[in-house]
């Protein structure tokens, strides 16, 4: 048989053209690199224009550096340096930036002094061109939130109950040096004023220490208390400074990372198994409406019910107002955020912490004598333990949480417990049974249950892990944003307002 002559195509690699190809022939029309151009050249950039201080030599143009850093993201490049080398080397990026070549020290310092400023109200004018377009609308929000892992060291941190507990035992130990030289010098003491150690500071250790020496001099003095006054006076007052700038960078949290000290430490799920592990981190907060992004926050506290406030007052000055109504999921329903959506007049669809139990029955089956079970009489303000026996107030009293909310809580007590027959399913105290309630919430929860078991209330459910926990999954899945590059949590906000951004601009692209 005989053998086919193979053709092939004709290929001559140093032919030069008569007409070099323009890059406009070589992006298709509908590529999301003119998405993105087309969306930038609409909006006003007065704000970001008036950054630049003006003389010198010429600067790179910031919308063209704003396209390129927005078309990065969109395209999975998030370092400054393979920014910079996909400028010179991809034709999408060639175009965008009109063949200027900035370095990547041009393109961090735009990102991080120039764009952080103007960031979010670049990211509204492109919602706003979203909902005149009718992607998206305002007046539906869903909320969640995600940890992302901080551009920080794992294993260089700082802990708020190391730190009160060195102090504490610092305090322990001067105050028993000091009753040790009470003891041996009590003349040269008698007349010093009355010393206390709950609060000490290094000026007041360095003195007392002083004032030890100077007592004790002469003095048969023990030698392991002579070798710990020279290791107080040589340490503590030092020690105590390093606590010092410790607790500011903490700034009333429990953790920090020595390397980003914006970042506090939180549990992140981080393989199949949702296993968690303690990294520095911050945590992520989106409002989405039909997978769009309407609104975005960083906070450095690593629970939810905290976060909502602020978010939807950083969505009201983005937008001018907040959403009609708000969904979200269990952590984020505390009285707090009930009474700040309540006095906002948001209808509010966020479920409580054990609703989905309540709807399975497992919160009767595990107890049910449990206080959610008791009946109320609101006229005569007591509630009816399981023997129908009632249970009248005794007291009244606030307590506040950790983020300073003040909570009215009213305590009641039943009269006979002693010889009942459920005494022991029914409680474990050996008096009679007392109950705290926190009426308010008690009030949000059971209006909370009503609108999320109505017909609304279930489309919603339904819609809302769609919505927008489909967001973080293609974020951090789909495109690999696991961990910020930046550190600071000003930086930070700024990587997370490109990602909503270069989000939103690929879904419109879709």
């Amino acid at each position: 048989m005989a053998h086919k002559k193979v053709s092939f195509k004709k290929y001559q690699q140093h032919q030069m053209s008569l007409l070099p190809p323009s890059l406009e022939e070589l992006i298709p029309a509908d590529h999301p690199v003119r998405v993105v151009n087309g969306i930038i050249d609409q909006l006003d950039i007065d704000s970001l224009l008036k950054q630049y201080k003006g003389g010198g030599s010429s600067s790179f143009h910031p919308k063209m550096l704003l396209k390129v850093l927005v078309y990065s993201y969109v395209s999975n490049v998030y370092s400054s340096r393979k920014i910079e080398a996909a400028i010179k080397e991809h034709i999408h990026f060639m175009w965008l930036a009109g063949m200027n070549t900035p370095d990547h020290n041009t393109i961090n310092r735009f990102r991080s002094e120039k764009l952080g400023k103007v960031l979010k109200e670049v990211f509204g004018q492109v919602v706003g061109l979203l909902v005149q377009s009718g992607h998206v609308s305002l007046q539906e929000a869903y909320l969640d939130g995600t940890k992302i892992e901080a551009n920080a060291n794992r294993y260089t941190f700082v802990w708020g109950r190391s730190i009160k507990y060195n102090k504490e035992r610092i305090a322990k130990q001067l105050e028993e040096l000091w009753h040790y030289a009470q003891t041996v010098a009590s003349e040269e003491l008698k007349d010093t004023a009355p010393v206390t150690f709950e609060k000490i500071s290094p000026q007041q250790v360095k003195q007392t220490v002083e004032q030890i020496n100077e007592a004790l001099k002469g003095k048969p003095v023990d030698k392991k208390v002579k070798q710990k006054l020279n290791y107080a006076k040589k340490n503590w007052p030092q020690n105590l400074d390093k606590y010092e700038q410790q607790e500011k960078m903490l700034n009333g949290r429990n953790s920090c990372s020595k390397t980003d000290p914006d970042a506090t430490f939180m549990r992140l799920k981080d393989d199949h198994m949702q296993n968690g592990q303690l990294k520095p981190a911050y945590n992520w907060q989106i409002s989405t409406n039909d997978q769009f992004i309407l609104n975005y926050s960083i906070h450095q506290t690593s629970t939810d019910p905290t976060t909502l406030p602020a978010h939807l007052e950083q969505f009201k000055a983005l937008h001018g107002k907040l959403p009609e109504v708000l969904v979200a999921d269990a952590g984020y329903g505390s009285q707090q955020n009930y009474e700040y959506l309540e006095q906002n007049e948001v209808d509010a669809y966020v479920k409580f912490g054990n609703f989905h139990k309540e709807q399975k029955g497992e919160h009767l089956k595990k107890n049910p004598f449990h206080q959610d079970h008791l009946h109320y009489n609101k006229d005569r303000d007591c509630f009816y333990c399981p023997m129908g026996q009632p249970m009248e107030k005794s007291k009244e009293y606030s307590v506040t949480t950790a983020n300073g909310f003040k909570q009215k809580i009213v305590e009641y007590q039943a009269r006979n417990c002693a010889g009942c027959p459920l005494a022991g399913p029914c409680h474990k105290s050996k008096s009679n049974r007392t109950i705290q309630v926190n009426h308010h919430l008690r009030r949000y929860k059971e209006q909370t249950r009503q609108k999320l078991l109505s017909e609304q209330g279930v489309r919603y459910r339904k819609k809302r892990p769609a919505d927008v926990e489909a967001v973080f999954g293609n974020i951090k899945s789909n495109h690999g944003f696991k961990r910020f590059s930046l550190r600071g949590l000003e930086k930070v906000e700024i990587e997370a307002g490109l990602m909503a951004l270069a989000h939103n601009l690929r879904k419109s692209a879709a």
